[in-house]
């Protein structure tokens, strides 16, 4: 894993963990499926290539994050 890829994974747990705390934001993404990632959990689409931004912005879409914390 390069460097870039890794800061912006720790800064999407780091997020992660913000938003819906430590426990739910681990189980948010390894748990919850999303139709917009494709039927694929958080961790999934991660895993598959989709970009770390796109998976955030869609777990703020479903959760109904407000913008100003996305």
């Amino acid at each position: 894993m390069g460097t870039v890829v890794g800061v912006r994974l720790q800064e999407f747990w780091s997020r992660m963990e913000q938003q819906f705390g430590a426990m739910r934001g681990r189980t948010v993404a390894h748990d919850h499926v999303f139709g917009s990632l494709d039927g694929r959990t958080a961790v999934e689409a991660i895993e598959a290539g989709v970009p770390i931004r796109t998976v955030w912005l869609e777990i703020c879409k479903e959760y109904d994050v407000p913008p100003k914390e996305r």
